[in-house]
């Protein structure tokens, strides 16, 4: 099973942010980042990361990469705003969206996605919601969107930067895939296979295909 995970915005995305100045995407990459090590112990899942931690890449990029490598679900992760965006309002909780056409599995897998983000930390269940977001609309997979606290409420903003919070999302969302899809455990979670794609004796030229496979969202690390 093929997993796309979606960091919604960017490090450079204007105004998404909390109150007191921590940008959306740091909460949203963590989470993907947790989502990640926690699906890779499952039999047969591989992970597609849409975002990058280079560039702000664009929503009709995202889709078109989902879509291209032909995932079977997407994850679109966010935190909530309200008001201004200037100053701290009492809105706050959980909710999950789905595309306005309601298609069963999406409907499905955010019910069950949205109770265990709600059970497991214990914030106001706002439900599961409809919309017309861009990576709802144009994928051609099962897709949903994860509103994860509000950044605007003085609480929710303190939970979202905490790592704890953070792996309590990514926890509950995996769990969510994992009932609906019927995932499997790996037998033995600690042995994983490294693929090695290059070998360079010039430094740039191994910097230059490290940086390429980032953008692509694989994992890369360059060993001397």
């Amino acid at each position: 099973m093929k997993i796309a995970i979606d960091a919604g915005h960017g490090y450079e995305t204007p105004g998404k942010r909390t109150v007191d100045g921590m940008k959306e995407y740091e909460f949203n990459r963590a989470v993907a980042n947790d989502m990640k090590k926690l699906l890779l112990n499952y039999e047969g899942v591989t992970v597609l990361f849409t975002h990058s931690d280079q560039r702000d890449v664009p929503l009709h990029d995202r889709t078109a990469k989902a879509n291209r490598e032909n995932v079977d679900v997407y994850i679109s992760i966010h935190a909530n705003a309200h008001g201004n965006g200037k100053e701290w309002t009492s809105a706050e909780g959980i909710e999950t969206y789905v595309y306005k056409s309601k298609p069963r599995a999406a409907n499905e897998l955010a019910q069950i996605i949205q109770q265990e983000l709600v059970k497991r930390t214990n914030r106001k269940n706002r439900g599961v919601k409809t919309a017309s977001f861009h990576v709802l609309k144009e994928t051609a997979m099962t897709a949903i969107l994860c509103e994860c606290g509000f950044m605007t409420n003085k609480e929710e903003a303190a939970l979202l930067r905490s790592s704890s919070y953070r792996l309590t999302c990514a926890r509950a969302i995996v769990r969510g895939i994992e009932q609906y899809y019927k995932l499997t455990k790996r037998t033995d979670s600690s042995s994983l296979y490294k693929v090695q794609v290059g070998a360079f004796a010039n430094k740039q030229n191994a910097e230059a295909l490290a940086k390429e496979l980032k953008l692509k969202g694989y994992e890369t690390i360059i060993v001397k």
